[in-house]
């Protein structure tokens, strides 16, 4: 199987060293989604001056999510690219069995997701359609609300020795005017039963265990997802934490503040 990626790196300041590393890797991760740990990655070729070709020994079966998620997670926290074209083509028919775009100027598309794809060789093919810039006029607008954020995490600490404890000596973790009971995957008020899906538990136990700590999404992603053996996106925490929160809108005290660019952190006012 060959996966193959396009950059302007020169252009964009990225050493090519920096690029064939994160694209082995890339290809690393994505046989180990396919629970295969003896296929070896062969040298990345520069095929043009945009695209990169990484190849494998030996065939394999993979899940078109896994694809999709591998390669916006990398490219993300590589900063390699932001708008891109991904075509998988069969390497000895030369047909395209699957393609998506991410483009943040006329909307994502990723169609037939989902598809377990059948073991064979293939090649795959990144378009870069837009070259990320450095603009310190962000830079700028981000100093006050970072600065913000780091004063409110200050008081947090201080308000936090005057709380009660959050655990007692019993099989619950008191949250403002729940009991969570996390072995049971539920919460309990006054009057009301709330149940818990698996991740959502392990999520708020992880929160409840960090208050007024911001918890990194790469914790929650590793720790809820990841250890067993299920790769996500970020938007994957998004989406839960908005479900915590609606779990826990009858208690006002309880907030999800989302730190830009880290994640997350859960406090008690």
């Amino acid at each position: 199987m060959i996966p193959a990626v396009a950059f302007v790196n020169k252009k964009d300041g990225i050493p090519e060293k920096h690029v064939e590393v994160v694209l082995r890797d890339l290809g690393h991760q994505l046989l180990l989604t396919a629970k295969d740990s003896s296929s070896r990655v062969l040298p990345v070729k520069k095929l043009k001056e945009n695209i990169y070709q990484v190849s494998f020994k030996n065939d394999f079966r993979f899940i078109s999510d896994s694809l999709i998620n591998l390669v916006q997670r990398t490219f993300q926290k590589n900063a390699l690219a932001n708008d891109y074209i991904v075509s998988l083509r069969n390497c000895k028919e030369n047909e395209t069995v699957f393609a998506f775009e991410i483009n943040s100027r006329t909307g994502d598309l990723t169609p037939c997701r989902g598809r377990t794809l059948d073991v064979g060789c293939y090649v795959i093919e990144i378009e870069l359609l837009k070259k990320n810039k450095f603009n310190f006029f962000w830079l700028l607008l981000l100093i006050v609300p970072l600065a913000l954020v780091a004063f409110y995490v200050k008081n947090g600490f201080r308000k936090k020795e005057a709380k009660a404890p959050m655990f007692d000596n019993s099989d619950h973790i008191q949250l403002g005017n729940f009991r969570f009971y996390a072995a049971d995957n539920v919460l309990k008020a006054e009057h009301t039963t709330i149940s818990l899906s698996e991740k959502e538990t392990k999520a708020l136990k992880i929160f409840a265990e960090n208050i007024d700590q911001v918890v990194e999404r790469e914790k929650l992603m590793k720790e809820i997802w990841e250890d067993e053996g299920v790769v996500v996106i970020s938007r994957n925490v998004d989406v839960l934490v908005s479900k915590l929160r609606k779990k826990l809108s009858d208690d006002s005290s309880l907030k999800f503040i989302n730190v830009h660019g880290r994640g997350y952190k859960f406090v008690i006012e």
